[in-house]
């Protein structure tokens, strides 16, 4: 087994805010052999997204693969909500920062 980073593995990685209480993470992969690498390792969960958002489980809304754009679609509880004080980003862009050091195992 080995790892490829995501980065190499995604043509776009992005977040944006689904409303003022929610967050959408976009992964959308080069092709459809890396979207398939990556559905296939099963690390995309909600438990994933929220160990990695340090959020409960239960805060994530949902894990959509979506094969026809070969992404995969995750929107969670927003952690601050949109223009509350302590929100450094009001449109919630920047939030994907946390996908570009993940690794993926590959068979």
């Amino acid at each position: 087994m080995k790892n490829i980073r995501l980065t190499e593995m995604a043509r776009v990685l992005r977040s944006k805010n689904s409303g003022p209480y929610e967050l959408t993470l976009d992964i959308i992969f080069k092709d459809r052999e890396s979207f398939e690498l990556a559905r296939r390792s099963g690390i995309f969960t909600e438990k994933f997204f929220a160990s990695l958002y340090s959020i409960k489980t239960d805060q994530v809304i949902g894990v959509i693969e979506f094969a026809p754009a070969n992404a995969i679609k995750a929107t969670i509880v927003r952690p601050i909500v949109s223009g509350c004080a302590g929100d450094g980003d009001i449109y919630g862009a920047q939030q994907h920062a946390p996908l570009l050091s993940i690794e993926v195992p590959i068979r």
